[in-house]
């Protein structure tokens, strides 16, 4: 099992370097919304946790390798006001089969509302509307006692006005925990594919992304520390935009220090568990702060928080992520097991 965990391994770095071995310039990437947190739980801490061994089917969308026969026939349904009139959905469902493995389905949606049409001269001629979708099959199998392996095929629907694309992508992930189940890490390599159709004739990159996490729980106090090293392709994470000028202005990153640099590829999560009913967590996310925030008042730009817990057969979940003084986006969800309600 060593061997086959070994070869898993550097198949997933192996894909990573040759797919995105040059870093790709922030903005440059379509179908974005793959980079969306929709789950609560990990909203609240900081936006991506892939390092986390829980009973939780939506962290599957995070790490394939989430999946266990634990969750069998576990569903989830997410919901995230996002900003402005943005909406995001995401239903998911698992299911084991003995001897094979763990299956997994999700849809994952973002709806951008509706928008007025006008001409080049302002008039108006009607809405339009804009929105995307991504269909999640996964599947995930047994290495070891202590590993996981998982992946995640992902056909992607993009309806943007009169624009429409067809792409497919995958995820390949790894998932380690102790035997005491207070330690776990996990690796996944992100958002790897093409579109099949383009919205004019011009291909554009996935935002792919190589992501190493651990998480540790406390062996005698009830809270449990998580960290997401996430944009790893990418050590500056330089983009340029363009003024109203037609100037070049680099980004706000660009300059940064050696430990600003490092700072901005780390997401920090921290959860107070007193039971397996009950959790409050809160997350950090130095990346959003640094280029988001208002350098005059920076306020709680780049900190989340969260809180779940169980009633009757159901577990309820918030989170909330400040990232920008001007709103906070809200997650909501709710989840339940198939089997508890058998009599």
């Amino acid at each position: 099992m060593k061997g086959k965990a070994v070869i898993y391994l550097f198949t997933i770095l192996l894909c990573g370097w040759t797919i995105n071995a040059n870093a790709q310039q922030a903005g440059s990437n379509t179908y974005d919304f793959l980079t969306l947190t929709n789950s609560a739980r990990v909203g609240a801490l900081g936006g991506n946790q892939v390092g986390m061994h829980l009973n939780d089917v939506s962290l599957v969308f995070h790490n394939p390798a989430n999946l266990s026969s634990q969750l069998h026939q576990t569903m989830t349904f997410n919901y995230v006001p996002y900003v402005s009139d943005i909406k995001m959905t995401y239903a998911g469902y698992a299911h084991t089969v003995e001897s094979v493995g763990t299956f997994g389905v999700s849809i994952h949606s973002i709806n951008y509302g509706t928008f007025d049409r006008a001409d080049v001269d302002g008039n108006l001629n009607g809405t339009f509307s804009a929105a995307e979708y991504a269909i999640n099959l996964s599947y995930s199998k047994v290495l070891s006692p202590k590993l996981r392996a998982g992946i995640s095929l992902k056909p992607i629907i993009s309806n943007l006005e009169q624009y429409n694309s067809f792409g497919l992508a995958a995820d390949l992930g790894l998932l380690y925990h102790s035997e005491n189940q207070l330690f776990s890490a996990g690796i996944t390599l992100k958002n790897v594919g093409s579109q099949i159709t383009t919205y004019n004739d011009t291909y554009e990159p996935l935002p792919t992304d190589l992501q190493i996490g651990i998480s540790k729980k406390l062996a005698h106090a009830p809270f449990r520390f998580s960290l997401t090293a996430q944009d790893l392709f990418d050590w500056n994470m330089k983009y340029k935009v363009e003024d109203g000028n037609g100037d070049i202005i680099e980004g706000e990153g660009n300059n940064a220090n050696g430990i600003d640099q490092l700072m901005r590829h780390m997401v920090f999560g921290l959860e107070l568990v007193p039971s397996d009913n009950f959790y409050v967590a809160v997350g950090y996310n130095h990346r959003r702060r640094k280029e988001l925030g208002i350098t005059e008042k920076m306020s709680t730009t780049g900190f989340s928080w969260g809180f779940g817990f169980r009633v009757y057969k159901f577990h309820f979940a918030y989170g909330s992520a400040r990232y920008h003084l001007a709103g906070s986006s809200n997650h909501f969800s709710i989840s339940t097991s198939l089997s508890n309600f058998r009599n």
